[in-house]
């Protein structure tokens, strides 16, 4: 999946003001969030007719139930050069939060 990435990709979290920036940091908090969430699964896909897509996902980190979507955007050769990901309820940004955040710093992204 990490192949899909420009170098220079942006990854604009939910849980981070900053966008995770290249292809390395996005491997590694990509990483983390395998490990994070259950029961990951895409539910619905649109797509814009400059190409860009926004997938609806449905997941479940620790104990909390939450719905999302990832907005994909490519550069000219298809590859994601900017991909944001929105998560609902807060309280399940929140599970998110605390889940990620303690690897993200062991893994010093």
């Amino acid at each position: 999946m990490l192949s899909a990435f420009a170098e220079d990709a942006l990854l604009h979290s939910p849980i981070t003001f900053k966008p995770f920036e290249g292809r390395a940091a996005i491997g590694r908090l990509l990483a983390v969030l395998l490990e994070v969430f259950e029961e990951f699964r895409y539910t619905d896909e649109l797509s814009s007719a400059d190409g860009t897509k926004a997938l609806i996902f449905r997941t479940r980190v620790g104990d909390r139930e939450a719905e999302g979507l990832d907005l994909i955007r490519f550069d000219d050769s298809g590859l994601i050069r900017d991909f944001t990901v929105m998560i609902r309820p807060r309280s399940a940004v929140e599970a998110l939060l605390h889940a990620v955040g303690s690897r993200l710093l062991a893994n010093t992204v």
